[in-house]
């Protein structure tokens, strides 16, 4: 039932845009694996093989430290309202954090978001849609705010204060080069 494709289709970019969570998948050659949930509108396709997205501060920062170690990364999207169907977008990415030349052009296609801590560029090298069929249904009830709300009352100061102290290694010790020296 799985096929693969070799580009995001209007048919997909339609599908992705109108799923309200992802997960997100990365390891490194030794160490945990991670699967992320993400939402909150932050996943924008660019091209045929393609996207990026808005990696907001949370608890830890998992993604980032595999991604520079090692670039592989899956997102997976899957349907819980309509017709079933699983996505999945296969390729290697690059994190693209604030003092990085690409942080301005990219992080300018997404609407503001506090808490914005790294974006991530995904070159696609495979595209595989599935089933699906054994994906409960659910209704979608809104977004949570919880996290927008902590962002802004930290403030600027304080998120970089917690990237130095939360977001600068990974749970296995890895650097996720979130806090870079001047140099």
């Amino acid at each position: 039932m799985a096929k693969q494709h070799n580009e995001i289709t209007g048919r997909l970019k339609e599908f992705i845009g109108r799923q309200k969570i992802f997960f997100v998948a990365t390891a490194t050659e030794r160490g945990r694996v991670n699967l992320s949930p993400k939402g909150m509108d932050s996943l924008l396709v660019l091209g045929k093989d393609r996207v990026v997205w808005l990696n907001l501060t949370g608890s830890g920062n998992e993604t980032a430290a595999h991604i520079q170690e090692n670039p592989r990364m899956t997102i997976m999207f899957t349907a819980f309202e309509s017709n079933p169907m699983v996505l999945r977008l296969y390729g290697n990415a690059k994190v693209i954090h604030k003092n990085d030349p690409e942080w301005n052009g990219l992080y300018s296609l997404f609407g503001p978001a506090p808490g914005a801590r790294q974006i991530f560029d995904l070159s696609i090298d495979l595209i595989q849609t599935s089933c699906g069929f054994a994906v409960p249904l659910f209704d979608y009830a809104g977004e949570r705010q919880q996290l927008n709300d902590w962002a802004v009352k930290k403030g600027t100061k304080g998120l970089e204060e917690y990237w130095g102290k939360s977001n600068h290694t990974s749970i296995d010790g890895k650097p996720t080069n979130i806090v870079k020296k001047n140099t």
